[in-house]
């Protein structure tokens, strides 16, 4: 088991926002958390990611306990976020921003065989590699964030939104290059609001409801559960 998640509970201030959640996720898998706005998923993420503490419970990652981890510490472990809203550097430009996402790393060899592999993911960014992050489109932002996080070599990449403000091209695309991603190695933890997209591609999922996961599964299984369906999958 690469990353187990033991009732955990957190807060902002006095509103708990996750009630004792447990969930695990396997080496070499898509898992998908699923649900509403506000349904605490983009809180799980900073949870496993050392940006909010917990309030309590336990976080196990590769073995270890991670739970009061610096989240910079996670990176050297290997976790690593692409986080929702992109979160590029705008003013640098797309090698840069890459070059960035290795700054843990001291293997220049591996390094430059990473930012190849990346680029050749993402050969839209080999074509802009000297362009200024803030001047790419939406799309293209979202391919810099997975690029960068790829490139710090994660054993589990966690991808919050990868879809959010896409259009629907795009959005195919950028869930191929996932399960191309996860195809090559790389274990993925995936927050997404497309439910049809993320349990298509998910080897499992878990659905969260104000703080509080309320169903578990194959994603096939969740496609086609009706309570999933009428709720997420705009299906009756």
């Amino acid at each position: 088991m690469l990353l187990e998640i033991e009732d955990v509970s957190l807060l902002y201030g006095r509103i708990q926002a996750l009630h004792g959640i447990s969930l695990t996720v396997n080496e070499g898998e898509i898992v998908a958390l699923i649900g509403a706005n506000g349904a605490g998923k983009s809180t799980t993420m900073r949870a496993v990611s050392g940006i909010r503490p917990v309030a309590s419970g336990r976080i196990s990652f590769a073995g270890q306990d991670i739970t009061k981890m610096r989240a910079d510490l996670r990176v050297r472990l290997g976790l690593c976020q692409a986080p929702e809203g992109r979160g590029i550097f705008p003013g640098m430009s797309v090698l840069e921003n890459l070059d960035m996402g290795a700054y843990t790393r001291r293997d220049r060899a591996g390094v430059a065989a990473d930012l190849a592999r990346v680029l050749e993911l993402f050969p839209r960014l080999a074509e802009r590699a000297k362009q200024p992050g803030g001047t790419l489109s939406g799309g293209e932002q979202q391919m810099l964030a997975v690029g960068r996080a790829l490139m710090s070599r994660p054993k589990l990449l966690l991808l919050d939104e990868p879809s959010m403000g896409l259009a629907p091209m795009l959005i195919q695309q950028i869930f191929s290059i996932i399960t191309e991603i996860n195809q090559q190695g790389t274990t993925v933890l995936l927050v997404e609001q497309n439910a049809q997209q993320a349990l298509a591609r998910a080897h499992r999922a878990y659905v969260l409801e104000t703080g509080r996961i309320v169903k578990a599964g194959t994603g096939a299984e969740l496609l086609h559960d009706p309570a999933v369906k009428e709720a997420y999958l705009g299906v009756a």
